[in-house]
């Protein structure tokens, strides 16, 4: 059976998709781990949360699991991980998946991201909200991820971990999707990705915003059968 491993986001975990873990089983292999931090992996002291350790986390992961050449799904920043692995280690991937991947990230948009990552004001503004990452990440441990979350943002925003060009050198085939009504990741920036090499493809997925949680997995998991298969 064909490995498939799912990659979540950012103050996202992989129990997000066990519904979709589910409708995928009958066909593929499904892995899926919570980056450093997330759901139930400790945040630790020391390193700082960056797309170079989540990194380093899935190739420690693939190795344990003597995974290669495995397809991804990466939603958010999950497939900016699942494309910079492509990138330092393209024996390890073979057909990617993203689904909501903001890569446009400048010190603009990166101001603008980390500015909504603010504990206080969102327990004000947002109160189900963290709660809800509360019951995801642990209650002490959420305020903590969403601050440092915030960080990793800046970060990107002042030295961005993939340029387009670096993307469109990648052997994979990848394809890039985007939600009609997402208002965190841009159609002009994801076309920009899959403009960047002849085999990728593009799909703008109707009537989706950017939220996983409220994407219709019935037509995603036919999305990713096809295009994996």
């Amino acid at each position: 059976m064909q490995p498939l491993l799912l990659l979540h986001g950012a103050l996202g975990s992989q129990t997000q998709f066990e519904n979709l873990k589910m409708k995928l089983s009958t066909n593929y292999k499904v892995y899926s781990l919570d980056f450093t931090g997330h759901g139930s992996s400790p945040l630790t002291d020391g390193e700082p949360l960056s797309i170079a350790s989540f990194t380093q986390q899935v190739l420690v992961f693939l190795k344990e699991h003597q995974l290669t050449n495995v397809a991804i799904f990466g939603y958010s920043m999950g497939g900016y991980v699942a494309l910079y692995l492509a990138k330092h280690h393209p024996d390890r991937v073979g057909k990617i998946f993203t689904l909501a991947t903001k890569f446009d990230w400048n010190p603009e948009s990166s101001k603008k991201e980390a500015a909504m990552l603010n504990w206080e004001i969102m327990e004000q503004k947002v109160p189900k909200f963290t709660q809800y990452l509360q019951g995801l990440h642990q209650v002490d441990k959420a305020p903590r991820l969403v601050k440092e979350t915030a960080q990793m943002m800046l970060a990107m925003g002042e030295e961005p971990p993939l340029t387009v060009d670096e993307v469109g050198g990648l052997e994979q085939p990848i394809l890039f999707s985007v939600g009609d009504k997402d208002v965190m990741v841009s159609f002009d920036e994801t076309l920009a990705l899959y403009k960047s090499k002849s085999n990728n493809q593009l799909w703008v997925v109707p009537d989706t915003v950017h939220a996983f949680e409220k994407v219709n997995l019935d037509r995603l998991s036919s999305e990713i059968e096809c295009f994996f298969n």
